[in-house]
């Protein structure tokens, strides 16, 4: 029974690769959301700086960047935490190794 409950934890890294895809791109959609109505309230413009904008300053381009990395990682790791815990629950196991990460 052990043998098998191994190689069920083996798999569930695979299995998890679709569910993990598709959280990561919801999480990057709700993210470039979250984004874009950050930048509005603190700037009040539609459009945030690119960083080959000519028109704008680095202290805007910085800004911008630093603002929307610190969303996209908030919201990725919460998608990213939420998908495990509910695979755990429903499964049993947690959807990486032991001692796994991300990256």
């Amino acid at each position: 029974m052990a043998k098998k409950s191994k190689k069920v934890k083996n798999k569930m890294p695979l299995a998890y690769k679709p569910v993990g895809f598709v959280l990561g791109w919801t999480s990057g959609t709700l993210a470039g959301m979250a984004f874009q109505k950050t930048w509005k309230v603190i700037r009040h413009e539609d459009d945030a700086p690119d960083a080959l904008d000519r028109d704008r300053r680095w202290g805007e381009i910085l800004l911008a960047a630093a603002i929307q990395g610190a969303i996209f990682a908030v919201v990725r790791s919460a998608v990213d935490r939420a998908g495990a815990k509910a695979i755990e629950r429903s499964t049993g196991s947690w959807p990486v190794p032991d001692k796994g990460g991300r990256d």
